[in-house]
């Protein structure tokens, strides 16, 4: 014999579940949930909907505290954060950014969410996460420097800046976090006899990266990225349009990184001499010991540059520093200053200005 349930304005059964039927700010609104109908239920989901009215009533109805998982709420609700975590936003923005991003930086940015963010802050909601919280994380990543710590934070401040945008939540809290500094390298450039100590430890392949790298001012990714139908030996002048970045070929790091570099003596003889190694292959520089392009600056620095430091006796510079080495030559030759940022990849003179001052000729 089936039992007769109570009726109530704006309740009804469904199933296994009871429904909810109210009006919120002219939208008529249906809620299933998720509880057997009882004569006990019936009576206390009569008693949600009066609460519901009466909070509407008075102005303080916030959707998503009733019903969070409804697809109403985030539309709805006063407070959207609190309905998203910082996981599911990190993420989200992640898939933003995979379209307009490199893939060498789409792997760093997966680095910092999946292996710092989202452990640290990930269970909070948009609306929970404080600076205290940020403050108190600092306090345990050990001996990361200032600047992995700001790349880390990077995807975390981006994602908090557009929750703010799409009024998910009130205020951003990293407004109110200042990037840490970060000491500046100061340029430590070799002197003639540091590079003719340095040479003297190298050979073949090796030696013509080397040579080339202290005579043309690229970057290591360049470097490796450099290819023969960049190179222009009867205009005495490379192009530089492309980096490999962890194995991967990428565009230089700015517009104006793409650029014609002059070879200067020593640049185009370690070319010239490269031709024995490599004429018939895509990249000029090969890995001597495997005959195939370098798979990234780690090797180079690891298998040829600290050894060749040691070998020589010099005190240890990162490689860089044949970059830094490039640009104080040709500013205390005379070359102009506007030239060299040019040769160098920068957008103005402003940085040659900054960093390379003292080595500006004032003739």
């Amino acid at each position: 014999m089936s039992v007769s349930l109570p009726s109530y304005p704006g309740i009804r059964t469904r199933g296994n579940s009871i429904v909810i039927d109210f009006t919120y700010n002219g939208q008529r609104c249906r809620e299933s949930l998720r509880i057997k109908p009882t004569k006990t239920s019936l009576k206390e989901v009569s008693r949600k909907r009066e609460a519901i009215l009466y909070e509407i009533a008075m102005g303080t109805f916030d959707y998503g505290k009733h019903f969070p998982t409804s697809k109403n709420a985030l539309k709805l609700s006063k407070n959207k954060g609190s309905l998203i975590t910082v996981e599911q936003a990190l993420k989200d923005w992640l898939k933003r950014a995979e379209k307009r991003c490199q893939r060498s930086t789409i792997r760093d940015y997966n680095s910092a969410v999946y292996h710092h963010l989202i452990p640290a802050f990930g269970s909070l909601t948009l609306d929970e996460i404080r600076k205290p919280d940020i403050d108190d994380w600092l306090d345990t990543v050990g001996s990361l420097s200032n600047k992995r710590i700001n790349n880390i934070l990077g995807p975390l401040r981006q994602t908090l800046k557009d929750a703010f945008y799409d009024e998910l939540i009130d205020a951003n809290p990293m407004d109110r976090f200042r990037n840490l500094r970060i000491e500046s390298r100061e340029p430590n450039p070799f002197t003639k006899d540091e590079i003719h100590q340095i040479l003297k430890q190298l050979e073949g392949q090796s030696k013509n990266l080397i040579q080339f790298a202290f005579g043309s001012g690229l970057r290591t990714s360049e470097l490796i990225g450099l290819r023969w139908e960049d190179v222009d030996l009867n205009n005495n002048r490379i192009h530089v349009r492309i980096a490999i970045v962890r194995g991967i070929e990428k565009t230089t790091k700015t517009s104006s990184g793409q650029r014609s570099v002059d070879l200067q003596p020593e640049a185009k003889a370690a070319l010239l001499d490269q031709l024995k190694h490599t004429s018939n292959a895509k990249r000029v520089f090969h890995d001597p010991k495997t005959d195939s392009p370098w798979g990234g600056d780690h090797i180079i620095r690891k298998r040829v540059w600290m050894s060749a430091l040691k070998a020589a006796d010099i005190t240890y510079r990162n490689p860089y520093q044949t970059r830094h080495t490039y640009a104080s030559m040709l500013l205390s030759s005379g070359s102009n200053p506007l030239w060299v940022a040019q040769q160098m990849g920068h957008k103005d003179w402003g940085m040659i200005r900054k960093v390379y001052g003292r080595w500006i000729s004032n003739d």
